[in-house]
């Protein structure tokens, strides 16, 4: 997690609350060991917790706990978050920069009252931080010029002078017994804790002479900007956070939000997870279609119709989505309480997006015995109700006994746990559920499409032969 600290503290005042955070981290028996990175602006710590096969909970079940022990530390905030799981990205899966040639001041206005919005609207775990802060206490040192060419003074010396005694530069190397160390010169700690103090100072003046500071400059105070930001060669602000839901509805929400606030020439932009959320999210349904197409183009191909290809997909493809699609509308609206569907859910991932375009073509198949031996029928003189009725009682068992392997076979997917057992749990959840319920309405809805939309197949075959004569019996066709 992240440590957010004031501006002007040190590492000596930031080291109790890392340390506090540590014992925070190995409070919990999970952790195996825990990692800190200090610095005077912010810090960051971390902790890895245990083997899968030592504990039962997974990494997610943590934040919770760690958040409500941090923010009993008084004094300092303090943000768990859990690492990407792809690498290259942020900390935070959601990276919302405002953008614009306005002042950052103006900027971090509107950011903040964004902030302030999403807060209200329960967006986010946590407040969200912004990169921009301008808290930064600066001194700078005012020069009265009269008085230095009065005094005779050299301004390079006095900026030599200066920089010596508060700059910490390095000067060059000392040996001493065979060693080598840093000439580093600078006044005592003690002597510099506050900009007051560089007023005591002393410059070189004419003959050598030392001449106070105090009697040639005074000292302003003012708040600058820690750091500050560019982004698409614009001044940029930055909101960082965690979202409640998922991504998409957290960037969703900025975006609306933003269209409201920002006035005429602000832009939003991205980084981290939430660039390659909008860069990449919105291709699944091009390639959904495309998978669609591609299959409709092949069985056009085969059957020498667009008609039957339609009827396949239409009578198969829709209702297994829907059985797929409902194991990630299960959970029940308070994640608090529990219910048998807790563990037989999942979302709109980038697993199950490769499950939902693997079952168009694992249910097609379906379809495809069936009227594929239903115009099979018809073309040896059936009629097309009883083509299609003996068309479903014949392949009821080779439909049933593909879905069934094919469930049987992704089943073990829907029981893994440990590591990555949501990826394994989203594609079996999508296969066995859009297999299960697709198969069931599979052989009622292709018959009804079939007899609504099919061509008459004994019709063309009767064409092509004339000497063909009833039979009698209301079955079909025989020679005459």
């Amino acid at each position: 997690g992240f440590i957010d600290s004031p501006a002007n503290a040190t590492l000596d005042q930031l080291q109790p609350f890392a340390d506090a955070a540590g014992r925070v981290f190995h409070s919990l028996p999970e952790t195996n060991f825990s990692f800190q990175i200090t610095s005077p602006e912010e810090s960051f710590g971390g902790m890895v917790l245990k083997p899968w096969g030592v504990r039962k909970q997974p990494t997610s079940a943590f934040v919770g706990p760690v958040m409500m022990k941090l923010m009993q530390i008084p004094g300092i905030e303090m943000f768990p978050i859990m690492p990407p799981a792809l690498p290259g990205g942020g900390f935070m899966p959601v990276e919302f920069y405002i953008c614009s040639t306005a002042e950052p001041e103006r900027i971090l206005e509107l950011a903040e009252e964004l902030k302030m919005r999403a807060m209200k609207a329960g967006i986010f775990r946590f407040p969200p931080p912004i990169d921009t802060k301008i808290d930064q206490p600066e001194s700078q040192i005012v020069i009265d010029h009269d008085k230095v060419a009065a005094l005779g003074l050299d301004m390079k010396q006095m900026g030599a002078d200066l920089s010596a005694m508060v700059g910490g530069n390095f000067v060059k190397w000392f040996n001493i017994s065979g060693r080598s160390y840093k000439v580093i010169p600078q006044v005592q700690r003690v002597d510099r804790l506050n900009p007051s103090q560089l007023e005591n100072m002393y410059v070189t003046g004419p003959n050598n002479q030392l001449v106070p500071l105090s009697t040639i400059a005074k000292i302003q105070n003012r708040t600058v900007p820690r750091s500050l930001n560019r982004m698409q060669q614009l001044n940029a602000v930055r909101i960082m956070g965690v979202p409640t839901g998922g991504l998409d509805a957290a960037l969703k929400f900025l975006e609306d939000e933003s269209a409201r606030l920002l006035p005429q020439g602000y832009l939003i932009d991205y980084t981290g997870e939430s660039r390659q959320l909008r860069a990449e999210g919105n291709k699944f349904l091009p390639a959904f279609a495309l998978a669609i197409v591609m299959i409709f183009l092949v069985l056009a191909a085969q059957f020498n119709s667009f008609r039957d290809p339609f009827i396949i997909l239409l009578g198969s493809v829709p209702l297994a989505l829907f059985g797929a699609l409902l194991f990630t509308f299960l959970k029940m609206p308070n994640p608090n309480v529990a219910f048998f569907t807790d563990k037989w859910t999942t979302t709109l991932n980038i697993y199950s997006q490769v499950g939902l375009v693997t079952l168009v073509g694992l249910i097609s198949r379906n379809g495809i015995l069936i009227v594929q031996f239903a115009n099979e029928l018809q073309r040896q003189g059936r009629a097309k109700l009883a083509a299609i009725a003996e068309a479903a009682r014949t392949r009821l068992r080779p439909v049933l006994m593909t879905s069934i392997a094919t469930v049987a076979g992704h089943f073990p997917l829907t029981l893994v746990s440990g590591p990555g057992a949501a990826a394994r749990n989203s594609i079996g959840l999508v296969l066995v559920g859009g297999m299960s319920i697709g198969t069931i309405f599979t052989l009622f809805i292709v018959p009804s499409l079939y007899m609504l939309l099919a061509k008459e197949h004994r019709e063309r075959s009767l064409a092509y032969a004339p000497a063909l004569a009833p039979d009698g019996n209301g079955n079909g066709w025989k020679k005459a």
